[in-house]
């Protein structure tokens, strides 16, 4: 029987693993935000009434009015939730400890600032005499007790990871020496909190090796498997992070790793090797004795992602509602030209593989898929007349502005593709549902660069490169140029027909 099956089943049986990790998990998830939280209401209250001690009692500013008691209790409650939606929005609650807190502090500055105007614009400048003078005393308030707060929240989770209360419960997966190294760094730098919960290593040649450095410093059952067993070891182990460390860094492996690991949302960071270093390319976190490259699992702070949504609503909307008078005309067409319905439903793979219908204008033949779907192949002959024109226009493409509203895609990603396709796809290329991690969109990165139409492995890994710079360069500033290109594009006639 081989190493990896034998530890995967005990595994299975071993209550103690599954519990502990269970625990480890809650407290590793929720101990980091929960602390930012509660120092930040503390934070924020004192700001708040250092403020209302300068500008109410120190008689440095004549004003006519006073606020009651409950009117201070008011505000501070509605001040708390302004700035708590406005960190969210911004960030803020994510796990700043791994970051400098020089970083940490000029977010604050940045959104403090922003906040504080606000604040004044619409609140304070009728109030005050002075409003650019309470616009500073607040900031500078607001920025050194909310500073010193994540102070101290920093330093305070350095104690407990250092004290074991506080764990990271990882994951350590390569080859057999450089992960031993990594194995023994996160025992000595305990104030990242990190506590290996087992090793998945390449290959069972590497397991070998392992026995062979370990020398019985560390219990081999701490070895899980291989890395082909890796989604099973992550659904079973429940880590919050997975630490990566390869020689010679074999950057199929890596996209193999990232892509399991983007599936279930687990955390990574990688070991840079020398080249990283020399040539610069390695932008790394190096707190406490453990250089890490963090490969991020969030592609967009909160409020990005609710602006891209909002965005999507009101574009599909206008859409639809303007070029109704069109969208009614091209649907009479189809109908006289052909027998079959007007619009062409498809299953197709959406954001986490949910499976969802698009909605298509029917541009070929009734029953044109009766051997079974694919892609369409150029001047093919089931693609009616008037098909050929809405198909180089796009717009075949435009009831899927429907797929939008609903919240199955977004304007702008990577094309939904056929749910069979994406496991026949997956076996080509194993890191290929990486791109199911955001909304399908009607046109994307892919779409305004493509050149082929030819279903191989080269293909699709060409599709996935296109696919791949989308999603780690998500913004809204990518997807107006989208956008621009693709209209430009309809214009010219680009699509296939």
């Amino acid at each position: 029987m081989n190493i990896n099956t034998i530890n995967i089943d005990n595994i299975i049986k071993d209550e103690n693993i599954n519990s502990s990790s269970i625990k480890i998990s809650f407290w590793s998830r929720l101990s980091s935000p929960y602390i930012q939280f509660f120092i930040d209401i503390i934070s924020l209250i004192l700001s708040f009434l250092s403020f209302y001690f300068v500008l109410f009692e120190s008689g440095l500013f004549s004003l006519s009015f006073k606020p009651e008691f409950t009117d201070n209790i008011t505000i501070i409650i509605c001040l708390q939730i302004y700035w708590f939606i406005l960190f969210w929005l911004t960030g803020l609650y994510k796990d700043w400890y791994i970051r400098s807190p020089f970083d940490e502090f000029f977010s604050i500055l940045r959104t403090a600032f922003i906040g504080t105007f606000i604040i004044f614009f619409f609140i304070f400048l009728d109030s005050s005499k002075s409003p650019r003078l309470s616009f500073l005393i607040y900031f500078t308030l607001f920025i050194t007790f909310v500073g010193t707060g994540r102070l101290i929240s920093r330093n305070l989770q350095k104690k407990l990871r250092k004290n074991r209360i506080i764990i990271i419960p990882a994951l350590i997966i390569g080859t057999s020496k450089e992960v031993k190294e990594l194995y023994d760094k996160t025992l000595i730098a305990k104030a990242w909190g990190y506590q290996p919960i087992g090793i998945v290593l390449q290959n069972e040649s590497e397991i070998i090796k392992w026995k062979e450095i370990s020398k019985n410093e560390i219990d081999n059952s701490n070895i899980l498997g291989i890395i082909d067993k890796l989604p099973e070891i992550i659904s079973l182990t429940n880590p919050k992070e997975i630490l990566i460390a390869v020689n010679n860094q074999e950057h199929q492996l890596l996209l193999k790793i990232t892509s399991i690991c983007a599936e279930k949302k687990v955390s990574i960071k990688i070991v840079p090797d020398l080249y990283d270093y020399f040539t610069g390319q390695a932008r790394t976190l190096h707190l406490y004795g453990i250089p890490l490259i963090e490969v991020s699992t969030q592609l967009l702070k909160p409020w990005q992602s609710i602006t891209k949504r909002i965005i999507d609503i009101i574009f599909s909307t206008l859409v639809i509602i303007i070029g109704l008078p069109i969208w009614l005309l091209i649907g009479i067409i189809i109908k006289l030209e052909s027998k079959g319905p007007i619009f062409y439903l498809q299953e197709r793979a959406g954001k986490e593989d949910k499976s969802f219908l698009i909605y298509k204008f029917r541009s070929m033949v009734e029953n044109a898929e009766e051997n079974g779907p694919g892609w369409t192949a150029v001047n093919d002959a089931r693609v009616t007349k008037f098909g050929r024109f809405i198909r180089r226009a796009h717009l075949d493409e435009v009831p899927q502005f429907i797929n939008v509203l609903k919240g199955e895609m977004s304007v702008v990603g990577p094309r939904p593709e056929l749910s069979k396709l994406v496991d026949k796809f997956t076996i080509y290329v194993p890191y290929y549902k990486r791109r199911l991690v955001v909304r399908p969109g009607i046109t994307g990165w892919w779409q305004v660069k493509y050149t082929s139409y030819e279903e191989s492995k080269e293909e699709i890994e060409n599709r996935l490169k296109d696919d791949f710079y989308y999603i780690e360069n998500m913004s809204l500033r990518l997807d107006f140029e989208i956008l621009i290109r693709t209209i430009f594009l309809m214009i010219k006639g680009h699509g296939q027909a």
